[in-house]
């Protein structure tokens, strides 16, 4: 599976092309409808998307259908996709190739909405009927020609398709596409915080104001009192200074405490 197609996209696709060709890879990119591969003049995927084209306007008169490659894509809808994509005709039609297209007709037919929760397994059922001829509609629908009902081909009455699974199969593969597309979603990463650099201890406001009171204070404080009572003063005011100032986270980093 070409590594652009995510890991629900791909379980899914790999379930389509097994449906669809009753094979698996990489035997399931050669085929086309009806397995008479064995007639082209050379194998489908060294064939070049303007050559498949070309061929597949002579397949539905010869082989009963135009479908090609794994997905087995039908010529309206590769021409569509050229268009769509701006698909050089020279681009060989390759495993890896057929893979992106058929994950983009996945888009087309809700895979984001269905992964995200906004549509049904069931609504994604009944388009995936609708690209896919061999899957059936997982609830009574009207369908391509008439009504139609669970577990039938969305193109049922057209006397050529055909439901090829059952629609309990389908829906267990849907549980699993959308459990590994829930696992596989990635995680929100945390915004990184700027990083706080610390204020330099000689600028801090707060400390010069604590180193001044420690110092002034005491100071200001010996006057006429007795010296006992000074004494008293002075300790306690360089006390709380002594605290404060170490008490400052810089300080503390200076010091090696933090």
């Amino acid at each position: 599976m070409d590594r652009t197609v995510p890991a629900g996209a791909a379980l899914l696709l790999a379930f389509v092309y097994e449906t669809e060709t009753s094979r698996r890879p990489p035997e399931c990119y050669e085929v086309i409808y009806a397995h008479r591969q064995d007639r082209l003049p050379k194998p489908l995927t060294r064939m070049t998307v303007d050559e498949v084209i070309s061929a597949q306007r002579t397949w539905s008169r010869h082989h009963g259908s135009s479908a090609a490659g794994a997905p087995q894509f039908i010529r309206k809808t590769l021409i569509g996709l050229k268009e769509e994509l701006g698909l050089r005709g020279s681009q060989v039609f390759d495993a890896n190739l057929q893979d992106r297209l058929a994950y983009h007709l996945l888009i087309r037919r809700g895979y984001h909405q269905f992964v995200n929760g906004e549509i049904s397994r069931t609504e994604f059922g009944r388009r995936l009927s609708g690209e896919w001829a061999s899957f059936p509609v997982l609830a009574d629908t009207r369908g391509a020609h008439r009504h139609v009902q669970r577990g039938q081909s969305y193109y049922a009455g057209d006397s050529l398709n055909k439901a090829l699974v059952s629609p309990e199969k389908v829906e267990a593969v849907l549980d699993k596409v959308y459990d590994l597309a829930i696992t596989k979603a990635p995680a929100s990463e945390p915004r990184p915080q700027p990083e706080v650099k610390p204020e330099p201890v000689a600028k801090s406001k707060r400390f010069w104001t604590w180193l001044l009171t420690g110092v002034g204070a005491p100071l200001a404080a010996l006057g006429n009192l007795h010296p006992a009572a000074q004494i008293a003063i002075v300790a306690l005011i360089a006390g709380f200074a002594v605290y404060a100032i170490s008490s400052m986270p810089a300080v503390r980093r200076t010091l090696g405490l933090l």
